[in-house]
């Protein structure tokens, strides 16, 4: 098997290279930019590819559905610091068989492509039951934000406070508090910054 890691970490470079090298027959490329991995994906013609969501020079999650429009069958298991339901129901919906979290144990991303080489998808048991509760709240993730949310997610990302957001829309701080905290429970973030980060990486704002 032919895995390609792309990945900018040198660290986590490295640790994928010692959990694989246990195993025999596994061919390791590396690249660390959008550009490199389109330059590896056509040269090298991986069998599975590990994708991380944050690249220096783009998103995983882009370059995975690029990757999937120009090979339906390309094996992708997404690799990402965030557990969040949300981000691995995009990830899949972007075309990936498998989406591990950087929070897990190396096994986790070992039987990812080891279970996407054989054309099996693979998420963690945890994980699937989060992403089937919120499908279950919201029949499409992108639109499972109210009109109002969605503009205090976006005013958040500019920067401006909860008492400049309820002054702007002309509504109580409580109520754009409540907002806030609904907004962090919907995707899974534990502080404001964390979620407009998440925010972010799934073009929701």
């Amino acid at each position: 098997m032919k895995l390609l890691i792309v990945e900018d970490h040198p660290i986590v470079i490295s640790g994928c290279r010692a959990l694989f090298a246990k195993i025999d027959g596994i061919i390791i490329v590396e690249a660390r930019t959008v550009t490199a991995a389109r330059a590896a994906i056509s040269r090298d013609a991986p069998d599975v590819t590990i994708i991380d969501i944050n690249l220096p020079d783009g998103s995983g999650l882009e370059l995975t559905r690029e990757f999937i429009a120009h090979d339906p069958d390309a094996r992708i298991v997404v690799f990402s610091m965030n557990d969040t339901p949300i981000l691995a129901i995009q990830a899949i919906q972007a075309g990936a068989r498998g989406y591990v979290s950087k929070n897990g144990g190396p096994a986790d991303l070992r039987e990812a492509v080891l279970a996407v080489g054989r054309g099996v998808t693979w998420i963690s048991d945890d994980l699937v039951q989060e992403m089937a509760l919120l499908r279950a709240q919201n029949d499409e993730s992108a639109a499972f934000l109210s009109e109002r949310e969605q503009l205090v997610l976006r005013m958040l990302a500019r920067g401006r406070s909860m008492a400049e957001i309820a002054n702007d829309i002309s509504v109580s701080y409580k109520t754009v508090a409540s907002d806030s905290a609904i907004l962090r429970k919907k995707l899974g973030a534990r502080t404001s910054t964390e979620m407009v980060r998440i925010a972010l990486e799934m073009k929701l704002i």
